[in-house]
């Protein structure tokens, strides 16, 4: 395999399906904050995560060994299932902690912060190039999702605990990221993400069951539903087209695409939980846009020069 591209590589992709990879990959990452937030309210969420992650694992590496694909060295796995702690069990297991007492929306604008801190750490521990028009870019999406969530913060009920968590939850995914880029684990993104998700729900099975109460379980049509999507939508498609796209954007880029999280977490929200959704939240959504676009287009052809 070829090694991981940088951000310039982008123009010269041969795919033509990267806008519609990177379209589902963000409806999927953003209904998922909507469909944690109906999981936890009829599931403690460590025991949710344990569930979703193993069953997740297990579908994926059992469709591999049907397929005869399930070939990688013992130190790729061990780098999958090392991000898999960060990206998995950390990131969703305080993330979901915290939306107990967060809305969706709140905690998608929260981890939307992801490319500000993976563009800097890019920049210092990868070398990925953070010229003036990405950082203009960063500002930009940094400012939108600023405007909604200082708005949301004004007139919600959100509490300090949770969202202490979701920032913890922050941390532990742009440090898989970081992990990700800089390890660069080869082989199957299929198979590295069956190993993921095996060995976050392995992971957090001790926990769950040492800190949670199995009778919360409240078993119903919406945890199931709920269950179903983050399992097969979230744990499976949803974190396959993010490596997909990491090796093929750079960090940098792809995890600009977060910035697009806040607006669509807030419409999913509104239209299945009913949560409060103002115009000062969506003006916020220009300036997202518009950071996006700065952050991941194609820069102009110098000679002699490159971006």
């Amino acid at each position: 395999m070829s090694s991981i591209s940088s951000p310039a590589a982008v123009p010269r992709m041969k795919s033509n399906l990267l806008p519609l990879e990177i379209g589902l990959f963000c409806l999927l990452w953003s209904f998922a904050f909507v469909a944690g937030k109906i999981g936890v309210t009829y599931c403690p969420p460590l025991l949710l995560l344990a569930a979703r992650f193993s069953l997740a694992g297990v579908l994926i590496l059992l469709a591999s060994v049907f397929r005869g694909e399930l070939r990688m060295t013992w130190r790729d796995a061990a780098v999958f299932a090392i991000i898999g702690i960060a990206n998995n069990a950390l990131y969703l297991g305080l993330g979901y902690t915290g939306l107990q007492t967060v809305s969706a929306g709140l905690g998608g604008l929260i981890v939307s912060a992801n490319p500000v801190f993976t563009a800097v750490f890019a920049a210092l521990l990868l070398g990925e190039p953070l010229t003036l028009r990405k950082v203009a870019g960063l500002a930009l999406g940094t400012i939108g999702v600023a405007m909604i969530v200082w708005h949301r913060m004004s007139v919600g009920t959100d509490q300090l605990e949770g969202i202490l968590y979701t920032l913890a939850a922050l941390a532990s995914i742009v440090t898989g990221t970081i992990l990700f880029k800089q390890l660069a684990p080869q082989g199957s993104l299929w198979v590295g993400n069956g190993i993921q998700n095996l060995s976050a729900g392995l992971a957090l099975w001790p926990v769950a069951l040492s800190v949670s109460n199995v009778d919360a379980i409240m078993p119903n049509v919406q945890l199931i539903g709920a269950f179903a999507f983050l399992v097969l939508g979230g744990s499976i498609l949803a974190y396959v087209l993010w490596f997909h796209l990491l090796k093929v954007c750079g960090a940098t880029a792809a995890s600009a695409y977060h910035f697009v999280m806040p607006p669509l977490a807030m419409i999913f929200a509104f239209l299945v939980l009913g949560e409060h959704v103002a115009l000062q939240d969506l003006l916020g959504v220009v300036p997202v846009a518009l950071g996006i676009y700065l952050v991941t287009r194609a820069p102009a052809r110098t000679v002699g020069a490159s971006s």
